[in-house]
């Protein structure tokens, strides 16, 4: 080991010292050529002058290079961005840092990020010099119409000597990662009757009796109200006990996701597929924000915020965490291989899910008929169905006769079904749904409710 180390810091040596030849200019290469052709020319004809000049040409550019390739590592180079997480069609600002941490000037930098191509031209920024200990900072904007995850970086710094004899590139090695989540339209509140037990945004009460006579009464501690004691507990005791105050629970709510490829047709940002994963996002958001318990859900079985304990969010969670995990979900989810639903449908098979909202794409009868069934293991159900032969020609054209036969079918089986023509605004559809909803009156739920629209 002891006999690698050297000779392993030797090849480094030798492999820096051909990078910084490697960075000469033409000026530094014409230099240098014309300072071995005057110094073999001096001891052709033996001119002592002349080869001292032709040494001096020569030298000068070997030097510089030396020189900047040693100083080209104490400069150091920082991004932020802000923010990291931003909707699609939104701009975000990132910051560039360089602080010189030498005890030399700098000479001309040129600074340069390298950005994936959706975000926009690569930024290039000229610095002139830097003063030993000095910073400068730059900053760029960035965008994307496509959800997603883009790495920014490595940045890349370009380093000159005063005579422009030499020019190195130097690498860093890390980059940032910038997130772009759908875009959330903010929904109204509405409220569906009939299916939401209790009251408060999406909370019910569960009070700790059934009686009297079944109060579980605990003790008291300071600064309790004197007037829940409960008297014939502390005489069975023999210590002051007091009656248990009222739990607040939330309301849950489910949101589906059909991720299906066959489901849907075309792509790009004005595509069903991306409306569907924007109305997801909106949905869940609202939801969060209304006190709800949410879990996104997807085609293919797999869950948000996960499957421990009753894999919903909101509660244990605070609801910004929650949703943040979500959409980071939501900015890089793809279409999957997948030709049902059942597999979703498997998860809802527990019952006691509260309040169901499901963005849908195209339906035939037999996954029209799994979907009815998800009905009977939720307090309300609400589908939103795309209608993709519809989103093929553009705004305009009226829901085909399939996407109604799937809402009717929805429909029949005790959903809110509501077919998505293109070019129609969420927040409309979403109104519309909860006038559909008080026209059809309370719908017969299966179990227990805990859901409902707030």
């Amino acid at each position: 080991m002891a006999a690698g180390g050297p000779a392993a810091r030797a090849e480094d040596d030798r492999g820096g010292l051909r990078t910084a030849l490697a960075g000469l200019t033409t000026r530094g290469r014409s230099f240098f050529a014309a300072g071995i052709a005057a110094a073999v020319c001096a001891y052709v004809l033996g001119q002592s002058d002349l080869l001292r000049v032709g040494l001096l040409l020569a030298v000068l550019p070997l030097v510089c290079a030396a020189v900047l390739y040693r100083t080209r590592y104490r400069v150091a180079g920082s991004r932020r961005l802000s923010p990291a997480r931003v909707p699609a069609g939104s701009e975000a600002r990132v910051h560039l840092r360089m602080d010189n941490v030498s005890r030399l000037p700098t000479g001309l930098l040129m600074l340069q990020d390298r950005v994936p191509y959706v975000l926009g031209p690569r930024p290039r920024f000229v610095l002139d010099r830097v003063e030993a200990g000095g910073r400068r900072e730059v900053s760029y904007r960035v965008r994307s119409d496509l959800r997603g995850r883009y790495p920014l970086g490595p940045l890349q710094l370009r380093l000159t000597d005063p005579f422009g004899m030499c020019e190195l590139t130097r690498s860093f090695s890390t980059y940032d990662t910038l997130t772009v989540v759908p875009r959330v339209e903010p929904l109204p509140p509405v409220r569906l009757t009939g299916e939401a037990k209790g009251y408060g945004d999406g909370r019910h009460r569960s009070l700790a009796l059934a009686g009297e006579d079944d109060v579980i009464p605990r003790g008291y501690r300071y600064g309790d109200d004197l007037r829940r004691v409960h008297w014939r507990s502390t005489a069975r005791y023999g210590e002051l006990m007091v009656r248990r105050e009222e739990q607040p629970q939330r309301s849950r709510c489910t949101v589906l996701l059909d991720t299906r490829d066959v489901a849907y047709q075309g792509a790009g940002p004005d595509s069903a597929f991306e409306w569907a994963v924007a109305g997801t996002a909106s949905a869940l958001v609202h939801m969060l924000e209304r006190g709800f318990s949410v879990r996104l859900l997807t085609d293919t079985g797999n869950s948000l915020p996960g499957e421990g304990g009753d894999g919903f969010a909101g509660a244990s969670q605070e609801s910004a965490d929650a949703a943040g995990l979500m959409m980071d979900t939501l900015a890089v989810i793809d279409h999957s291989d997948g030709a049902g639903l059942s597999r979703a449908y498997d998860v809802l098979r527990g019952g006691n899910e509260g309040l169901l909202v499901a963005f849908l794409g195209e339906l035939d009868d037999e996954q029209a008929a799994v979907i009815a069934k998800m009905r009977q293991r939720s307090g309300a159900a609400v589908a939103f169905v795309l209608d993709g032969a519809a989103w093929t020609q553009g705004p305009g054209p009226a829901p085909s006769a399939a996407a109604q036969h799937s809402v009717r079918l929805l429909n029949e089986a005790g959903w809110t079904a509501v077919a998505v023509p293109p070019g129609v605004a969420l927040v409309d559809l979403w109104r519309q749904a909860d006038r559909l909803r008080a026209s059809a009156g309370p719908a017969p739920t299966a179990g227990t409710t805990a859901g409902g629209w707030s």
